[in-house]
């Protein structure tokens, strides 16, 4: 069947997840923590999406700004940086404004131009989503935002995935799903979606039973894929 719906993961694959400490690192006065940040940005993000799984799989489910709170706390203590409030609170505020990769509008107008159903589907709260929607200035080229906590689950359980068909009363077959997350295109392929893994880092493929079937380095191409 024909794709008719375009559905994003947001962080990390429309959004810069690595935004917020790199902007930070680059201000007046935060050297100590310019030597840190690559480290930190890693940390928050791996924690971040750990609890996601283990809050999941505990059905200890909490929404995602704690989880971000709770990931970005691990890593400022793991790097002996747990005694700046400031320093936290600024990285905090910094993700509300995480910068969207740069060939992201291009991408959702020209997809929007094909007549495709555009959307994201994203572990963060409402709140978060429509904040860097906004930031990025993209609101105008999506359909909706679709966020777990109408489910009360994170990614992969397959409930998240089903969001999808129900807003937009469509078939898996219809719909490519875009993720940055190795583990999140692969687990949607076991939904029956049609992925695409958007590896910017050139990573290993995630040892499971499904895999992505397109693997792309950035999103350009991805209106291209659409017509597969």
């Amino acid at each position: 069947m024909p794709i008719t719906t375009c559905i994003f993961d947001a962080y990390g694959t429309l959004f810069d997840v690595a935004a917020a400490a790199r902007e930070a690192a680059a201000e007046p006065g935060r050297e100590i923590f310019a030597e840190h940040w690559p480290r930190v940005a890693q940390d928050w993000r791996l924690k971040q999406l750990q609890y996601t799984w283990l809050r999941a799989v505990a059905d200890a489910h909490t929404d995602f700004w704690e989880v971000t709170q709770n990931g970005l706390d691990w890593a400022l203590e793991a790097s002996g940086l747990e005694g700046d409030p400031e320093l936290r609170e600024r990285l905090l505020q910094l993700y509300w404004e995480l910068s969207a990769y740069p060939e992201v509008p291009q991408m959702l107008a020209d997809l929007k131009a094909q007549g495709m159903n555009t959307a994201i589907l994203s572990n963060g709260s409402p709140s978060m989503l429509n904040g860097a929607v906004d930031f990025a200035g993209i609101g105008a080229l999506l359909d909706d935002v679709l966020s777990v906590e109408d489910v009360g689950i994170f990614k992969p359980d397959a409930s998240v995935y089903e969001l999808v068909l129900k807003r937009f009363n469509c078939a898996p077959d219809n719909v490519l799903f875009v993720s940055s997350n190795g583990w999140d295109a692969a687990c949607a392929t076991g939904f029956g979606f049609t992925t695409a893994w958007v590896n910017r880092a050139g990573e290993p493929i995630d040892r499971l039973p499904w895999t992505p079937q397109i693997v792309l380095t950035d999103l350009t191409g991805i209106p291209e894929e659409t017509n597969r």
